[in-house]
């Protein structure tokens, strides 16, 4: 597990994956802390820190000298939750541990105005790499993802390798892209007929759409993504802590607004 997240928060994760990809299902006992502070390499104290989120979660259930179990609320483990750190990291952990992609379609094609915008294209640049992929959350069709790529880029990839790994992932370790930054949007939308083909739901059903642009080195994009979720399987926490700040007088130069 990488540094950068608390080790907590990294089992949590790691145990609701297990959860939301049914490798232990509704009802059935997880590990005692014990055995996941074996497997972890970590203090019971923290397990037990990971477990007792979760289950005020709602994703456990604990029983006084049964154990801890997976709950029955089948609809709470299907809603996928991820909740924001702002760490990069996170957003590598999230992919290879969750999503799978199911298809690949990789193809190079004219480069429309908006891409080559949002991808800082030279003029004379004419086509990207686009790549689409129907990607599942353990055995379910989760999001129908389409991403540009610059070509001197994209041309190095092939279908097999976004089968084996995500994205994310082959671009760092097999193409040798240095990530920096991200910038990402998030907005309600609703599906036309080719999402709503490929996410097998009904055209003009509620998607979440999501778009990000990932920056390497100098600032320079990379990758644009985009990607649109089902809606009755996506839901997006972002937790808000209360911090005490001190409150400084007003400039008495400085006249409020009426």
């Amino acid at each position: 597990m990488k540094p950068v997240l608390p080790v907590y928060y990294q089992i949590k994760q790691a145990i609701k994956g297990w959860i939301v990809n049914k490798e232990y299902r509704q009802g059935e006992r997880i590990p005692t802390e014990n055995e996941l502070a074996e497997r972890f390499k970590v203090s019971r104290l923290t397990v037990r820190q990971a477990v007792s989120q979760l289950v005020q979660e709602g994703f456990l259930n604990s029983r006084r000298g049964e154990g801890t179990f997976v709950t029955a609320n089948e609809g709470l483990i299907n809603s996928f939750s991820l909740e924001t750190s702002g760490f990069m990291d996170d957003l590598f952990s999230y992919q290879v541990a969750k999503v799978r992609a199911k298809s690949v379609e990789i193809i190079r094609i004219d480069a429309s105005k908006l891409v080559k915008e949002k991808l800082e294209l030279d003029a004379g640049t004419n086509e990207v790499v686009q790549i689409k992929r129907i990607r599942y959350l353990g055995s379910r069709l989760f999001t129908y993802t389409i991403n540009y790529l610059p070509v001197d880029i994209g041309a190095r990839l092939n279908e097999k390798m976004l089968y084996e790994k995500t994205l994310l992932r082959t671009l760092e370790e097999e193409c040798g892209v240095q990530f920096t930054e991200a910038v990402q949007t998030l907005e309600a939308s609703f599906a036309d007929r080719e999402v709503a083909e490929k996410l097998e739901i009904a055209s003009g059903s509620p998607v979440l759409f999501v778009e990000r642009i990932m920056y390497g080195k100098k600032h320079k994009p990379v990758e644009l993504f985009q990607s649109f979720y089902r809606g009755d399987l996506y839901r997006f926490i972002v937790r808000f802590k209360n911090v005490k700040r001190q409150w400084k007088p007003m400039d008495p130069s400085v006249k409020s607004a009426k």
